[in-house]
């Protein structure tokens, strides 16, 4: 009698959504340290004729039962092998803090084994890696990482008390030792680069993201109005930036 096969597994699901195979680009979201990608949740499908495409890393929501990626070089490594097929048209990077540097880092190992690279990287309320690790929430200990998740479960409209807090907190501490171990020192960035600081930012204020200005050739510095969590309601402002440099031939259309 023949043993049963073992089912093969499935492949990791880096994407929260299918892209949509009509759309003319695509901008790629990462999400910010200890949450997911429906974090996005409030942001168009599309910015203009741009297609919204979210960023799902292991370790959280739909992948919870996969182990942590441990560095921003490992998660880079496995996302570009995944990522090939849907580099066939233009496309950007955002992320915001935590979730800024993991595009970097897929941006330098695309880079390196001559694949298509981002129009466009925009790193939000983050400071240039030569800058880094820096971040106030590298000195809590574990109840104090509780109550900043608590604080990004609010600001997502969630319940603070409930049982995701306790979930997410390990997601939270893994992803903030991954910013801590990401070092690459003074580098240079393949892509042009969007810096976008917040006129009420007190985790990262606009002044100490002027070291992107030395990662790359191009690049444009911008303060918008709002704190660190801004970036999370798609405030007009943000998505205006989003279209002004990646390109009006991307961008054309209505949001």
């Amino acid at each position: 009698m023949n043993s049963p096969q073992p089912r093969p597994k499935k492949p990791p699901r880096w994407l929260l959504r299918r892209p949509d195979p009509d759309a003319p680009a695509r901008i790629f979201l990462f999400p910010y340290s200890g949450c997911g990608a429906s974090m996005y949740q409030a942001w168009p499908r599309r910015i203009g004729a741009v297609d919204v495409c979210l960023i799902q890393p292991p370790a959280r929501q739909n992948r919870i039962a996969e182990p942590h990626y441990g560095t921003y070089e490992n998660m880079a490594r496995d996302l570009v092998e995944y990522l090939r097929p849907h580099l066939d048209r233009p496309f950007a990077f955002f992320g915001h803090c935590g979730g800024a540097l993991p595009g970097v880092e897929v941006a330098r190992q695309l880079a390196a084994a001559g694949l298509p690279l981002p129009e466009r990287i925009f790193v939000s309320g983050q400071v240039a890696p030569h800058d880094g690790p820096y971040s106030r929430l590298f000195a809590l200990d574990r109840d104090g990482l509780r109550q900043e998740l608590g604080h990004i479960v609010t600001a997502l409209g969630g319940d603070p008390s409930g049982p995701v807090v306790e979930m997410g907190l390990e997601v939270l501490a893994n992803d903030l030792e991954a910013n801590r171990r990401y070092t690459p020192g003074r580098i240079t960035l393949p892509s042009a680069v969007t810096a976008i600081g917040w006129s009420e930012d007190t985790e990262i204020p606009t002044k100490l993201m002027g070291g992107w200005a030395d990662t790359t050739e191009d690049c444009r510095t911008v303060e918008l109005d709002g704190d660190h969590f801004a970036f999370l309601s798609a405030p007009e402002a943000l998505l205006a930036e989003i279209r002004r440099d990646f390109g009006a031939e991307h961008a054309a259309g209505t949001d």
